[in-house]
């Protein structure tokens, strides 16, 4: 997919993908057509050598007020006439019934994110409530504009967290901090944001998007694309294991396999003092990736 209903794709000279949600006249509100775009827009990122990272921002004056609640029938797509069990997503999670008609939106767009190999920065310019705040989760650093209003607001109507925030959240700002946004569905400032631990930092409306590119280049600029990439997965995937010994496992892997490519590049160039030619690609990764598959 390279046109896009609900999203602006947009790549600047140093391989920054502005990931612009595009609905402003809903206040860039999630459809069910956002999360079809959302996906395949962060596939094709991951393998697209030509961006090297990600900022995901919204048109006009809110990040995305949540779901599109003005959708006739099932406002989240989902198929009433279906009883799913516990069991159909164990044996049946890609299955065309259960993907389309029972698989939270929100969650298939977090782990499109997760799975991605590029950073990923939220550039939260207004209103992030509901789904606007939960797709963030999944999302390497958050920057806030001071006009960003943030809500986990899913007790006011009567459903619960998604998008996988249950996993997400608490591991980014402890349990306490998580349970008492998600109990109180309490919309709060950037500030306040920042001060739980989920914003990095908070900005003037008109110098957010460049902070978060300065953020992004800072990430990428004489960075080995796959020794990123690594790092990414490394990061989100190792510290949910058991014991550090499953991520011994995989420093070993990737620390064998990038001294033999980019790693050589990087020491001659410091030796040299000089920058990096890094000759590698995020689409063409060491023969043990993915590992967890």
């Amino acid at each position: 997919m390279s046109h896009y209903n609900t999203l602006d794709w947009k790549v600047d000279a140093d391989g920054i993908l502005t990931l612009t949600l595009n609905r402003p006249e809903a206040l860039n509100s999630f459809t069910v057509e956002m999360c079809h775009e959302l996906i395949a827009a962060f596939n094709r990122a991951s393998d697209d050598d030509s961006v090297r990272a990600i900022v995901v921002t919204g048109a006009g004056r809110a990040f995305c007020a949540g779901m599109d609640l003005t959708k006739p029938g099932n406002v989240f797509g989902l198929d009433e006439t279906l009883t799913p069990t516990l069991g159909d997503l164990h044996t049946r999670l890609d299955d065309p019934q259960i993907l389309d008609g029972v698989r939270d939106t929100g969650g298939r767009v977090t782990l499109a994110i997760y799975e991605c190999k590029k950073p990923v920065i939220a550039a939260i310019n207004g209103a992030a409530v509901g789904i606007g705040a939960t797709m963030t989760l999944a999302m390497d650093v958050r920057i806030a504009s001071e006009k960003a209003r943030i809500g986990f607001v899913f007790g006011k109507i009567g459903i619960v967290p998604e998008a996988c925030s249950t996993w997400f959240l608490p591991r980014l700002v402890g349990m306490s901090q998580a349970l008492e946004w998600v109990y109180s569905g309490e919309i709060f400032d950037a500030a306040e944001g920042q001060r739980g631990g989920l914003i990095r930092s908070v900005h003037a409306p008109e110098a957010l998007l460049d902070a978060a590119l300065d953020l992004a280049r800072k990430f990428t600029r004489n960075r080995s694309p796959v020794a990123v990439a690594l790092a990414r997965q490394m990061m989100w995937r190792n510290s949910a294991q058991p014991h550090p010994i499953e991520a011994h496992r995989i420093d070993t892997l990737s620390v064998f396999y990038t001294s033999q490519q980019d790693g050589k590049e990087g020491v001659r160039s410091f030796l040299e003092k000089r920058d990096p030619a890094y000759a590698s690609k995020a689409s063409e990764m060491p023969p043990f990736y993915p590992w967890w598959s």
